[in-house]
């Protein structure tokens, strides 16, 4: 029988060293880490680079690329060398403090050159994913009036310049086709390797990163420079990374986790940064794991569920001895996968909470804490979590209700672009807390348990049920490879469990299955978390890009169902 907690690591780690347990923790204490602290002169690029060249440490290895065939490294001097370069390209085509400038480009050293040199400027820099189509680049350069672009001509063909009158230059990073493309590559050779840097204000804009919701729009969420507060100290706490460290985050700088973790905290924390140029395969990320010697690896649950379902013969091919610390973000993590992690790897899955509009993490399994699984762990030092009903009031433990953070935290919001309205819905209950629209409860020890959406729960006979708790027994059971929950109206009892599930080879799914899996979930769960329907569908709806389950799709398709049948 498995432990219900996996314990804490043994010694060493940031967190273990700087902070005793129960503690308040004041972000000021943060601040004498930064120049900015004693200089007044304010900028997110210097903070990651230069302070680091200046203490001495220019030769340290930033950045190691791995990709098609090839390795790129560049040390914390090259770099600074090379964001200088690129900036002065910029500036001299009319870049400024507060201009908004795209970089769509793929996962390569070239997109973090371009996001650090659009900052040391002074400008506000919005990524973009490199399998975003055309419609998605024009809504979000359009919706604030982005004025540069930085990309490749494999992508310009998603690039629609007619639509995008804003647009005053692209940038290619290999040659321009025309007049209004210019190869920042080339241009940045005859560049001097020194550029002056535009101090800001900790308040200034840093990033825009849109959020998509099923509805409307994406909204434009931006965050300023003070973000680098909590970042840094996230990275050093929660990914815990030291000097050396060589760490990877898998996700593209284009998602908040890609800019957040991928790029400023560890650059912050002067580790190396792993960046894996190819396409994922279990080999080919095992592969990567193995020549780099990455220490500490950052990923999302989609991910390694993929790995476990390839099997333990691959992964022992592979010496991922250089492991130490891996964490996980993005969905709640099952804790199916955590035992595997732990099982075969001999590390624990340490599971993150946090959002776009957070601007960094606020719940985490951090090294030092007992592991819970199924839980994504206790807020960090602070940050103060509460539950709360439809009132606003605060509810008991193991009662479910709004996850609410008590403001404010370094890294939340700066605004959302044109759009207070939008603001203002994360504050219902007043400034006091920002509303995740997640649902979840804290049990005794403090420890948050996500249930689902807001609009994802499930009301059965009065009874409130989260299908990702529904969702992670079903998968324990052995003939169960994934499965999807959602509620189907029910005259009777408001709502019944249904489960959308994928079958692992060699079961056949028949009435005597059903009964052997509702069973399960009934026996090591609750009765009233049974699901009453099983559908069995040979791929579950999910999101094209990062592999998310899209609940919204189950229900869709029930709902048509029910509009045909009537």
């Amino acid at each position: 029988m498995r432990d219900s907690v996996l314990p804490p690591h043994s010694g060493g780690s940031h967190i273990q060293k700087e902070y005793k347990e129960g503690e308040p923790f004041d972000w000021r204490n943060v601040h004498d880490v930064f120049t900015w602290s004693k200089s007044g002169q304010v900028n997110m690029a210097y903070e990651c680079i230069d302070r680091h060249v200046n203490a001495g440490k220019g030769a340290h290895r930033a950045l190691y690329y791995i990709g098609k065939g090839k390795a790129i490294t560049y040390t914390y001097h090259e770099l600074q060398s090379e964001v200088s370069r690129w900036a002065n390209v910029l500036r001299r085509y009319g870049v400024g403090k507060g201009d908004y400038v795209f970089v769509f480009l793929p996962k390569h050293p070239y997109g973090y050159i371009a996001m650090l040199a659009a900052i040391r400027i002074g400008a506000v820099v919005g990524p973009l994913f490199e399998a975003f189509m055309e419609e998605a680049v024009k809504d979000r350069i359009n919706d604030c009036e982005g004025k540069y672009l930085i990309t490749d001509q494999s992508f310009m063909d998603r690039v629609n310049k007619e639509e995008i009158p804003s647009l005053r230059h692209i940038f290619t990073t290999d040659s321009g086709n025309d007049t209004t493309e210019i190869s920042i590559v080339e241009e940045a050779r005859v560049e001097s390797s020194f550029s002056e840097v535009e101090w800001v204000d900790l308040e200034d804009g840093l990033n825009i990163h849109y959020t998509s919701g099923s509805t409307g729009k994406p909204k434009g969420i931006i965050h300023a420079h003070r973000n680098m507060i909590q970042q840094y100290q996230t990275g050093r706490w929660v990914l815990d990374l030291h000097e050396n460290d060589v760490y990877w985050c898998t996700a593209h700088p284009g998602w908040v986790t890609g800019t957040v973790y991928g790029v400023f905290a560890p650059l912050l924390n002067g580790v190396t940064v792993v960046i894996h140029g190819g396409r994922f395969s279990a080999e080919a990320w095992y592969q990567v794991l193995e020549e780099a010697g990455v220490t500490v690896w950052y990923s999302a649950p989609t991910a390694f569920r993929m790995l476990q379902a390839e099997g333990e013969d691959l992964q022992k091919k592979f010496d991922l001895s250089s492991l130490r610390h891996i964490l996980s973000v993005g969905e709640p993590l099952n804790p199916e996968v955590i035992y595997w992690a732990y099982e075969t790897l001999g590390l624990r899955i340490h599971d993150t909470w946090w959002m776009t509009e957070t601007g960094a993490q606020l719940i985490a399994n951090v090294p030092t804490r007992t592991i819970k699984p199924g839980s994504m762990g206790r807020p960090i030092p602070g940050i103060e979590v509460s539950i709360l009903d439809e009132e606003g009031s605060p509810l008991p433990a193991f009662e479910t209700g709004h996850l609410a953070i008590r403001t404010s935290w370094p890294s939340i919001m700066k605004e959302v672009w044109k759009n207070k309205q939008k603001f203002n819905s994360y504050f219902p209950y007043g400034e006091d807390w920002y509303i995740a629209g997640d649902l979840a409860y804290l049990d005794e020890d403090g420890y948050v348990f996500f249930q689902g959406r807001s609009d994802d729960m499930i009301n059965s006979s009065g009874e409130r049920i989260g299908p990702f708790e529904v969702e992670s027994k079903l998968i324990e059971h052995p003939a169960i490879k994934e499965a999807g929950v959602i509620g189907k109206p029910d005259d009777v009892r408001g709502e019944i469990v249904k489960a959308f599930v994928t079958i692992n080879h060699g079961y056949d799914w028949g009435e005597e299955l059903f009964k052997e899996v509702r069973l399960f979930v009934k026996d090591k769960l609750a009765a009233h978390a049974a699901p009453r329907e099983i559908e069995v569908l040979e791929e579950l709806p999910k999101t094209q890009i990062s592999g998310k389950l899209l609940r919204r799709e189950l229900k869709k398709r029930e709902q048509e169902r029910a509009t045909f049948s009537s």
